[in-house]
């Protein structure tokens, strides 16, 4: 019978295309979970994976043992977790991604109240792209993750909890510093300076501002506190969420922030989980808590 490990390595093994990779990251030996997948594949009668010294691919019949074995681990995910969502709220082990343009703004604001209010909640933090957080909650390695949207989360559902629009950061020397508000078609799309491509934040703004593209492509800046420091010494303006303005801009006193006047929400705060994840009551509270400290920025 096929065990319930040997389907925890082959779906680790489909993730990474890779058997030492995906032995490291089930904390095994790779000769362990090669053996276990060699009887896995005896136990079928074929073979799930091809392999030789350069790469491992995936046999058509291995797709579809793949995905039923994706399902399997959904249910027996949900069936560990059915007996932690009668407990007390928030008090057990939550899996959360957390996109970089949103995790060390919105922790430092969250976090005091939320350990100070259910202690016994283990939060384990993995700060990564959309794209990965995506397809991490889809397969199950993690519960849930908080995205900016719009970006697509098929097959998954969405709980908005926060909605927040972008800030002009410039110079103070800037002439333009000075305005109440400034809308995209004052924008300099030469000096728009925006994150490197993959990170989310660089296509709400280049949405908001009905850009195809900026011109800054010189630029390969992953984080917004880069950018803001190119801003503070004169090398361009760049755009900001208003979550990041309290740590990134208003302890700077060169730098100056100009509210955008394009109609917002320039971007949503969401939780994303599966359609069948059983902590949704966890998902409502943690939901609540951060909007209410949020609130208070």
């Amino acid at each position: 019978m096929i065990s319930l490990k040997q389907i925890h390595y082959a779906l680790a093994v489909e993730r990474t295309l890779h058997f030492k990779k995906a032995a490291e990251a089930c904390a095994v030996s790779q000769s362990a979970l090669s053996t276990a997948l060699s009887e896995m594949e005896k136990q079928l009668g074929f073979q799930i994976f091809e392999r030789n010294n350069k790469q491992v691919l995936v046999t058509p019949l291995g797709k579809q043992v793949l995905e039923k074995a994706q399902q399997i681990k959904f249910l027996m995910d949900d069936i560990e977790k059915l007996g932690e969502a009668q407990q007390e709220p928030l008090n057990t082990t939550m899996s959360l991604g957390i996109i970089p343009t949103i995790c060390p703004y919105l922790l430092p604001v969250v976090l005091p109240t939320l350990q100070a209010r259910y202690p016994r909640l283990q939060l384990h933090i993995s700060e990564e792209q959309s794209h990965v957080l995506v397809e991490q909650v889809r397969h199950g390695d993690l519960d849930a993750a908080i995205l900016a949207l719009p970006f697509r989360c098929d097959g998954l559902l969405t709980f908005t909890f926060w909605a927040e629009n972008f800030y002009w950061i410039t110079h103070v020397d800037d002439d333009l510093a000075r305005k109440q508000q400034l809308s995209k078609d004052e924008l300099d799309p030469q000096r728009l300076m925006l994150l490197k491509e993959g990170h989310c934040l660089k296509d709400h703004a280049l949405a908001v501002c009905h850009l195809q593209e900026v011109s800054a492509d010189h630029l390969s800046a992953t984080s917004l506190n880069t950018l803001v420091q190119l801003v503070a010494n004169g090398l361009g303006t760049t755009l900001v969420p208003e979550m990041a303005l309290p740590q990134l801009v208003e302890s700077n006193p060169r730098i100056a922030k100009v509210p955008l006047a394009e109609p917002g929400p320039h971007r949503e705060i969401a939780f994303v989980v599966r359609p069948n994840y059983p902590g949704l009551k966890n998902i409502e509270l943690l939901m609540q808590l951060f909007r209410d400290q949020l609130k208070q920025l």
